[in-house]
Order: structure tokens, then C-alpha cells, then sequence
């Protein structure tokens, strides 16, 4: 990444609130090309919030939002058409076949080769002998499976995460892990949403902690340690466990970076 390069993701004074509720508080964010940017906070913290409002299945109350250049709040078509997106808890259609959904999805990617990438996909997840199996009768990993290999097809320069491991077995929690960093190495560039720390350790190269629809603090894993001693779970406890008026303060010019230069 250089220092002239264009984000990818750009959000400025983005909010989301339900009425008097705020789901998402003002902040600012850039991921930049080739990161691994993760986002991680406790169940309920507003990260699936966040991750909407990015891909445009979600309008802010308050902000402007570009993605690849384009504006998410004027044009989400745009976006979702760029972009590769794995949401949480979403299933593929209950009455397609795996490959029925793959084949659907690649036509509307415009992937080439498209038998071939599908076919791939399928092997490489493990699905063949459930190929033609109703989405609906498959199991619950399975059906994760589907969705990553619909959002790894067209091999996207932008791809955003919810939750992606959700019921995956071990071994494919690993293969999907090493396809995400070698993509990254490629020059793909990755928005994850979890509450899993350990992702940020392996696979992160900036992070931001929520809570509350605040963020608390963005940085890298180290710069946002205090000793090296400190782990990142402590780093996490000690920041969410913050009392309401510094996470108020933190949050009053968005995203705090801890980062070391």
C-alpha cells in the first residue's frame, strides 16, 4: 500500500439509527488496497450494522460512503455488483441445488469459463456429492460453503466477510483462511466482521474494536497493545470493558487509530 493510493472503502461521519436507537454511532474508516481489515466486538456490538451499511444493504442516517469509487448511499447496486459479500446468517435459495446457485451466480458475475469455475468451487468445498441436493436439505456448513464459494467465484478485488467460519469444520476453517490471506497477497483486498480475536492475530493487518455501535479504538494488533506482554483478549477486555464516558470521548471524532508508525 502507498500513501497515494486510493481506498478502497471510504466512510465518513457514517451513523445508523432505528428511531431513538443508535445502531451505529459517527465514525470514519479507510481500508486501503491489498488490507486485511477486520472488525471484531462482543455479539451485538453493531459489526453486522457496519458491514451493511458498507455493501449498501443498509442506508446511512447520516454520512457518505464510497466503495471502489463509488457512492454506496447514491448507487448500492453499483457496489453490490463489484463486490463479493458473505453475509451472517444467510442461507442460498431453499429450492436451488448448490450448482444451480453457482451457475446463476457466475452468469451474473459474468465469470468465464464458467462450468469450470463452478465445478472447481464444488470440489474445492467439498460439495460434489451434494451438487444436486436441494439447498434446503443441506446442513448448515454445508450451506455456508455454498455461500463462500458463490462470494470466492469471481474472485472479487473487494470481498466483505460476516461470520464467515459459522459452522465450518476446523479444516475448512483453515483452507478458507489460507484462500483469504493468498488472495490478499494478491492484491485482493478483505473487510472481516467477527468476534473471533484469533482471526485479527492470524490474518489481520489493521483492526478496529466495537462496542455499543462505538468503536473504540483502530490500529494494527501490535499498535494496539500496550506491552508486549499484553494479548490481544486483554487488549480486547480492557478496551470494551471501558466505562461509558471514555468510549464517549474515543468516539466523538470517530475511529481512535493506536497504531504505531
Amino acid at each position: 500500500m502507498t500513501a497515494s493510493s486510493s481506498p478502497m472503502v471510504s466512510a465518513k461521519d457514517m451513523a445508523k439509527k432505528y428511531g431513538d436507537f443508535i445502531a451505529l454511532h459517527p465514525l470514519n474508516v479507510e481500508v486501503h488496497p491489498g488490507e486485511f481489515f477486520g472488525v471484531f466486538g462482543p455479539n451485538g456490538a453493531g459489526k453486522s450494522t457496519f458491514i451493511k451499511l458498507l455493501t449498501g444493504q443498509l442506508r446511512p442516517s447520516k454520512g457518505r460512503i464510497e466503495v471502489l469509487g463509488v457512492d454506496a448511499v447514491a448507487d448500492p447496486q453499483k457496489v453490490k455488483a463489484n463486490i463479493g459479500i458473505v453475509p451472517e446468517s444467510e442461507s442460498p435459495p431453499s429450492f436451488l441445488t448448490p450448482v444451480e446457485f453457482l451457475e446463476f451466480v457466475a452468469r451474473l458475475r459474468g465469470v468465464e469459463d464458467m462450468h469450470a469455475k463452478v465445478e472447481h468451487w464444488l470440489d474445492w468445498f467439498g460439495l460434489q456429492e451434494k451438487r444436486d441436493t436441494m439447498c434446503k436439505d443441506l446442513s448448515k456448513g454445508q450451506r455456508q460453503k455454498v455461500m463462500l464459494a458463490s462470494a470466492f467465484i469471481h474472485k472479487p478485488k473487494l470481498l466483505f466477510l460476516d461470520e464467515p467460519f459459522a459452522n465450518l469444520d476446523p479444516i475448512y476453517q483453515r483452507k478458507c483462511r489460507e484462500w483469504l490471506l493468498d488472495h490478499v497477497a494478491e492484491g485482493g483486498t478483505i473487510f472481516l466482521c467477527s468476534h473471533v480475536l484469533e482471526m485479527a492475530e492470524r490474518m489481520c493487518n489493521r483492526m478496529a474494536i466495537i462496542n455499543d455501535g462505538k468503536v473504540l479504538a483502530a490500529g494494527t494488533v501490535k499498535g494496539l497493545k500496550r506491552s508486549e506482554e499484553e494479548t490481544l483478549e486483554d487488549v480486547f477486555i480492557r478496551l470494551v470493558g471501558r466505562s461509558i464516558e471514555d468510549v464517549e470521548r474515543l468516539s466523538d471524532e470517530g475511529v481512535v487509530d493506536d497504531s504505531e508508525e
